[in-house]
């Protein structure tokens, strides 16, 4: 049973930016110098979806908008573009939230899939119209893939090591009733 307190909603909304900072800290490690030939999970976006979805209360758009500029200006993207994204498709997805406490878990993989595949399509076609230099759209692809295959992993980690887990109908009746 997910715990409601207020002390752990707090400190779940605290867990969030920590954990997104361990996450870029890593990407920026170099542990690789020649590039790629394939693009990693945008583990970012994954963590802020799968929130989302199972604790809207733990993730603000607050704070989902300043970890995703901070990964912005680090990763040397284009400030504010992913962010703004990842913040409406993350708000889409609270949105739905309430219907996905009844449903499937492929159903809210399907969802997530479609908001990925969203994100990454409107982030490709603002570059263009701007002009601005990106890479490869074989990259772009790949990463779109392998965030929407990892998907399952991020919520397994999150809801087995840190607790983030969906609300049932009661506990959500609570939270909305404590507002």
């Amino acid at each position: 049973m997910a715990n409601t307190s207020p002390a752990r909603i707090w400190t779940m909304r605290l867990a969030f930016p920590a954990l997104a900072l361990l996450v870029m800290f890593f990407h920026l490690l170099p542990l690789e110098t020649e590039p790629r030939f394939w693009a990693p999970p945008d583990l970012l976006m994954l963590l802020a979806m799968a929130w989302s979805l199972r604790r809207p209360d733990f993730v603000p758009a607050l704070s989902i908008g300043l970890v995703m500029l901070l990964a912005d200006l680090l990763f040397q993207r284009p400030p504010g573009l992913l962010a703004l994204l990842t913040v409406l498709g993350c708000g889409f997805l609270k949105a739905r939230a309430a219907p996905h406490r009844e449903s499937t878990f492929a159903s809210e993989w399907l969802a997530v899939a479609l908001t990925v595949t969203g994100i990454s399509t409107l982030n490709r076609l603002v570059l263009v119209l701007f002009g601005v230099q990106q890479a490869p759209l074989g990259l772009t692809v790949i990463q779109a893939v392998m965030t929407i295959a990892a998907y399952p992993l991020a919520v397994w980690a999150s809801q087995s090591i840190l607790g983030v887990r969906k609300l049932s109908p009661a506990e959500a009746e609570t939270l909305v009733s404590r507002r």
